[in-house]
């Protein structure tokens, strides 16, 4: 009887990120630290991820047998920035965030009235200038609303106005687009827009409605963003002889990016559904003990295919318990437990203040780990 007690524990970390504090890498290296400060003799497997937002190249770098291909691209206003295209065999993975991520923004500058994915477009021509025969773009954390409009300007098929003049950037001006100017620069490359958003490009579930407050919009840019992406959705619908853009399942990802990826002839597919499976994470969970993930807010969004959930979906399947850490908990027990959360932390509540969760996040997910081998450790 006494030999059960000699067992260890095999804990899957598999994190999200903490937005605008940690890394999932960090956040997965701060757990792991955590709990073997009370159970050194378990065994930790760190598996951070990304849903497609900020950290999917770096998750995929870990994993995959490619090399990184540094470009120079622009940010949401159109600065100088720095991105990376990871090429694995004869597909490049890109990430929307690193040119348009709204972590790139100060709370003043954010303004998606004109700003653009430009930067996006650049690092796609990097990867079809790199050979890549399939481009996966990682959408998620954006600081657009421009329905992938720069990003076509950027691939040589920019949005004109009736006279044909340019259009300035940005989803505001998207109102006055009557046609595109040029062919997109892709050499017939396959591409595929990695997201868990499912929102359609306009509407009331729509990327102005839904996400357009939380990159600073205010009501009125809402329905003017929301009015231009609509006019807009008809362009594409012409170019590139697709119906019922507006609609599509994902068309709303990232400002809108999703509908110009379909638009061009992609096709969308679950982010945390192609990091589990090319980092091989149903194995791992098919071994586990013990699942612990997490992201900055654990809240009704993460609820909805966010990495979290998906997790603690697959957990639950194989009947492991799932524990959630996140910055903030705004679920309640019974929706948590739907999605097959077993337990849920928030550093919040560890600390006892937002602003200490978010100065000292790697000690609180350490201690919050360490408390949590108490009880779950043999």
């Amino acid at each position: 009887m006494c030999c059960l007690y000699l067992l260890s524990v095999r804990v899957l970390i598999c994190p999200d990120k903490f937005a605008g504090t940690l890394t999932a890498s960090e956040v997965a290296t701060a757990v792991a630290a955590g709990w073997h400060e009370t159970a050194p003799g378990d065994e930790t497997v760190l598996r951070p991820l990304s849903d497609g937002g900020p950290g999917f190249v770096e998750v995929l770098a870990t994993a995959l047998d490619g090399r990184r291909l540094a470009v120079d691209t622009v940010d949401p206003l159109g600065r100088p920035a720095r991105g990376d295209v990871l090429l694995a065999g004869g597909t490049a993975y890109v990430e929307s965030a690193q040119a348009c991520g709204l972590h790139l923004l100060t709370p003043q500058e954010r303004n998606v009235n004109v700003t653009t994915s430009y930067g996006l477009g650049l690092l796609l021509a990097a990867a079809v200038e790199a050979g890549a025969t399939e481009i996966v773009v990682g959408l998620g954390g954006s600081a657009v609303n421009d329905a992938g409009a720069g990003m076509l300007a950027a691939l040589g098929a920019g949005p004109v106005d009736e006279s044909g003049y340019a259009l300035p950037y940005g989803g505001a001006p998207l109102i006055t687009a009557a046609a595109l100017e040029g062919a997109p620069r892709l050499r017939q490359v396959r591409l595929v827009a990695a997201t868990d958003v499912d929102n359609p490009l306009t509407g009331l579930h729509g990327a102005s409605s839904v996400y357009g407050p939380q990159k600073g919009a205010t009501r009125e840019d809402v329905l003017r963003l929301d009015a231009a992406l609509d006019h807009f959705a008809g362009v594409l619908e012409q170019a590139f002889a697709i119906d019922n853009l507006r609609t599509l399942p994902g068309g709303g990802a990232a400002g809108g990016i999703g509908a110009a990826l379909l638009a061009l002839g992609g096709e969308v597919v679950s982010g945390i559904g192609l990091i589990t499976s090319l980092i091989g994470l149903e194995a791992q969970l098919d071994v586990a003990d013990l699942v612990i993930t997490g992201e900055g807010s654990f809240d009704h969004q993460s609820l909805r295919g966010k990495v979290a959930a998906g997790i603690a979906n697959g957990a639950r399947d194989r009947g492991v318990p799932c524990v959630v850490i996140a910055g903030r908990n705004e679920t309640g027990h019974r929706e948590a437990a739907s999605a097959g959360v077993t337990e849920t932390y928030a550093l919040v509540d560890h600390f006892g203040s937002v602003e200490q969760a978010m100065a000292e996040p790697a000690r609180g997910l350490r201690e919050v780990s360490a408390r949590l081998a108490r009880l779950w450790s043999r």
